[in-house]
């Protein structure tokens, strides 16, 4: 996988927040400072997010599951179009206590959640008065919402990929307590030491954090045989423009 100073620098990676608001953790991931504002590192932004995307390809080419974690507003998006394109679990909505330290429980939600669909399917509530239908259409609803993408979830997942490790601690403090490693982009106001793999970069530009989050999904892919199928489907594609090209010269 490439990753260029000149890809994290457009995507302005490199923007911390406000000096006064910084974690003097992250002091040797910055460069300088600059009008009150932290920069990182890029270079050392660079080589962090390398060994973190090779964390991530080696978890998920042993059959390993990364869940992917963003609530943030800028994050929602790329981290659930992320996620459903190379079939991984992802929350995007409020993170529950729990979700991981007590997993069994979720479980038994999402099962609730499946019982109650295939209910409304079936006709099994038709007989309901039409303010309990609504009612259960509501809780449907409401599980999906939060439930709807660990559905998939079916044990603790080996590895998890966090956008904003201070706004996701809780997630965070759960992975640690379970010894799930986390890959998590961290910011100049967060700690990177309770992070197995710091991403020191820029969380709140909605261009970084998608960039990091597309590196994260082409790890997966690699780590999944696809990113080599691509590189063959795109070799191929050019022997056939080559051949032709030599046809319509003939």
């Amino acid at each position: 996988m490439q990753v260029t100073l000149e890809q994290l620098l457009e995507a302005g990676a490199h923007f911390g927040h406000q000096t006064r608001r910084w974690n003097p953790k992250m002091a040797p991931y910055i460069y300088a400072s600059h009008n009150g504002v932290h920069i990182f590192d890029l270079a050392k932004t660079r080589e962090s997010l390398l060994v973190a995307c090779d964390a991530v390809k080696k978890v998920v080419a042993s059959g390993g599951v990364v869940l992917f974690v963003g609530t943030k507003r800028q994050a929602k998006d790329f981290v659930t179009e992320a996620a459903k394109a190379v079939g991984m679990p992802y929350v995007t909505n409020r993170w529950l206590g729990g979700m991981l330290t007590n997993f069994e429980q979720i479980r038994r939600s999402v099962k609730k959640l499946e019982d109650l669909r295939k209910g409304m399917a079936a006709g099994e509530f038709d007989s309901h008065t039409k303010k309990e239908r609504i009612l259960i259409d509501k809780e449907i609803a409401r599980l999906e919402r939060i439930l709807g993408g660990v559905e998939t979830l079916k044990k603790l997942p080996d590895l998890m990929f966090v956008v904003d490790t201070h706004e996701e601690r809780l997630a965070v403090h759960e992975a640690n307590m379970l010894g799930i490693p986390v890959v998590g982009i961290v910011d100049t106001n967060a700690d990177p030491t309770i992070i197995e793999y710091p991403i020191p970069a820029n969380d709140d530009a909605a261009r970084s954090v998608e960039l990091l989050v597309e590196f994260a999904k082409e790890s997966i892919e690699e780590g999944q045989g696809r990113g080599r199928d691509k590189d063959k489907e795109s070799k191929k594609d050019k022997v056939k423009v080559k051949k032709s090209k030599i046809k319509n010269t003939i």
